[in-house]
């Protein structure tokens, strides 16, 4: 979807300020976000494609005002109010509602480090044909969907060149929305600075981007 969030290419949006040795955290609060993030999401009612475009629905002027953790608050509320994990009577009060089920977390703390050692991987080993080979032309599509994309707007109708097959994983667009896994070919595409920027960008530059199968067209 296009929105505020998707701000490569954008002006105005002033300074990258660099924070010398900067924190994990910068207030204890922020730990707790992602701490409560990592429980929430073992109970498997999301998947971190939803998580992103659940951000992607926070409106723009509260998603420019919000720090990073911020969002991730607002999302994880917001989640747990769609999925059914909390009513909006027990988030305005603090308290499980009268009469309802009790459960066990779904994730226990001695679970917490092979939970976090395995990961989530998004590749799946499945047959499935790619559409493009290393080293050919490609043309970023020219779409604008509703719904989560990992297209950026600054690549699409742009040509660039397949640099890499990154093999089979799952398509986020599908994902996000709870329509299956959908697995197609990922590759790292090479785009000349100057096709995304124009001739005032540094001729020797380039930007690489992960673009799936159902991104791109042969030029």
């Amino acid at each position: 979807m296009n929105g505020i969030h998707d701000m490569g290419g954008m002006h105005g949006m002033g300074k990258v300020e660099i924070e010398p040795n900067e924190p994990v955290f910068h207030a204890r609060w922020e730990g707790r976000v992602l701490a409560l993030n990592l429980a929430m999401g073992a109970w498997r009612k999301w998947n971190i494609d939803a998580t992103r475009y659940e951000i992607e629905l926070i409106p723009p002027e509260q998603y420019l005002a919000m720090s990073y953790y911020e969002k991730w608050l607002a999302r994880l509320i917001s989640l747990s109010l769609k999925r059914g994990l909390v009513s909006a009577s027990e988030l305005a009060s603090g308290r499980p509602d009268r009469g309802s089920a009790k459960s066990a977390p779904a994730l226990a703390p001695a679970e917490v480090g092979p939970m976090l050692g395995r990961g989530a991987p998004a590749t799946r080993d499945v047959k499935v044909s790619g559409h493009f080979k290393p080293g050919e032309s490609v043309r970023a599509k020219n779409i604008h969907p509703l719904g989560h994309t990992r297209l950026p707007r600054y690549a699409r109708g742009k040509l660039g060149t397949v640099a890499r097959d990154h093999g089979v994983h799952v398509f986020p667009d599908s994902r996000a929305h709870f329509k299956g896994d959908d697995p197609q070919h990922l590759y790292s595409v090479r785009f000349a600075a100057r096709e995304l920027w124009g001739e005032a960008a540094p001729a020797r530059d380039a930007v690489y981007l992960d673009l799936w199968d159902d991104y791109l067209e042969r030029a």
